[in-house]
């Protein structure tokens, strides 16, 4: 047995002795936080907690104080007051060391000035652990490979992180601040610049951790992403904390106005059940109210409704059945609908009031709504319409339930349509809008 004083010695000068204060709680609390940067105040009694296990998503404009408060809670930049807390402890008042066994940052720049190869770059998250004088082999060896697997990286360990993509890169970084073991993990646009594939696949990483118990504050750009993934919200503006609770307290669309400047309309996305939330194009606020009718079903049109009539239009819709989600939609926005009863066709009576409201309106808006023969009179009824805007997210071959007499409609129909998804669908119905005023006053 190595007796207790040799056995501190070779802890104390030893490669990886492991964090000296024990296991430490992941709870974070910043409280009335001000920082002021070249005179300038950029936090304001700023206060946050994340709880241990908990995944916390900072959200604003940009200027709002994200990076700000991250790199405070970090201990990178001091208080002008308040003061953050780690576990407890008092992030100002604990050395630059003991604050890396404590909290882990992944920064939104992925630039790196060395060409090192990927797994000495995650080999640098054990720096905090290690002597500078160290012999022997180095037990952190597994704790690197497991980093290197955990974000997903391994396949890379050999390659030079200048030969990986921005993606890839940003997960290295990752498995880095992964390997520094820490029980609380800060994150600054960890999906900034990146495809959507690299995105979803960096936030999965993340909340796996999450599950596992590891704390997390990331600043996210993407309001939708960061509702999907996040325990909790904390909406930032001129340097303050404007809201914070679940992504359903916090985004709203007044609370949404109030710090982005901007109108948006606020959902639930209709596969995953979280918020979803589409900002409006500007110059919606004024307008008078041209009529729009929405041709959908089956949940396919219920966000469109929602951007309609957020937007000012005078919206109607239909024809529906009873039961369906579009038609619930329609009603809890006090939407004119044409109804069915469950499961019934449309019949000629109904199809007649679809087409007086396709030619009433100023655009007719067809979803992408799959066809059957019971609905296929109101792909008819479009053809009424003097303005269409067609929403595609599917080929028609794979909504067509009815054969050639439907592909032959919807052909007829596409050619002389305007073809938009839900995030042009305002800006395309207002020119069509615009377009039939100026033929009316011409």
């Amino acid at each position: 047995m190595i007796p207790r004083g040799l056995s501190d010695l070779l802890a104390a000068v030893g490669g990886d002795h492991g964090p000296a204060e024990g296991p430490v709680p992941g709870t974070v609390h910043a409280e009335d936080v001000s920082v002021d940067l070249g005179g300038q105040r950029v936090l304001d009694d700023a206060s946050l907690t994340a709880d241990e296990g908990e995944f916390v998503g900072l959200i604003g404009p940009n200027g709002s104080g994200k990076t700000t408060l991250l790199r405070t809670m970090a201990g990178v930049l001091e208080t002008d007051a308040g003061q953050v807390r780690v576990g407890g402890a008092d992030v100002s008042e604990r050395s630059a060391r003991a604050v890396s066994r404590r909290v882990a940052v992944v920064p939104q720049d992925t630039h790196l000035a060395f060409e090192f190869d990927v797994r000495s770059v995650v080999a640098m998250g054990r720096t905090p652990y290690r002597s500078r004088v160290a012999f022997g082999p180095r037990p952190d060896e597994a704790r690197i490979d497991h980093a290197l697997e955990r974000a997903r990286v391994d396949h890379l360990a050999d390659r030079s992180v200048d030969e990986v993509s921005g993606g890839e890169r940003q997960r290295v970084l990752l498995a880095r601040a992964l390997a520094q073991d820490t029980p609380v993990l800060l994150l600054d646009e960890p999906t900034a610049s990146l495809d959507i594939n690299h995105q979803v696949r960096t936030l999965e990483i993340v909340r796996s951790l999450v599950d596992d118990g590891k704390t997390v504050v990331a600043a996210i750009h993407d309001l939708n992403l960061a509702a999907h993934y996040c325990d909790s919200l904390a909406l930032l503006g001129d340097g303050s904390v404007l809201a914070e609770g679940s992504p359903t307290e916090v985004l709203t669309e007044s609370t949404l106005e109030a710090a982005f400047g901007t109108r948006a309309v606020v959902t639930s996305h209709p596969v995953t059940g979280s918020v979803y939330v589409m900002a409006l194009p500007d110059g919606t606020t004024d307008r008078t109210r041209a009529h729009v009718h929405v041709i959908g079903g089956g949940a396919t049109g219920a966000r469109l409704l929602y951007l309609l009539s957020a937007a000012g239009f005078e919206v109607t819709t239909g024809a529906l059945n009873e039961g369906d989600s579009d038609l619930e939609t329609a009603r809890h926005l006090g939407i004119e609908a044409i109804t069915l009863p469950p499961g019934a066709t449309v019949d000629e009576s109904t199809a007649a009031a679809v087409r007086d409201r396709v030619r009433e309106a100023a655009v007719t808006v067809v979803a992408d709504v799959e066809i059957g023969v019971g609905n296929l009179p109101n792909l008819e009824a479009a053809s009424a319409a003097e303005h269409l805007v067609l929403v595609e997210k599917r080929p028609f071959e794979e909504r067509n339930f009815v054969g050639p007499e439907a592909a032959e409609r919807y052909r007829s129909l596409r050619s002389r349509a305007t073809l938009a998804d839900e995030s042009d669908l305002i800006a395309a119905v207002e020119e069509l809008v615009q377009d039939g005023t100026e033929s009316q006053q011409g």
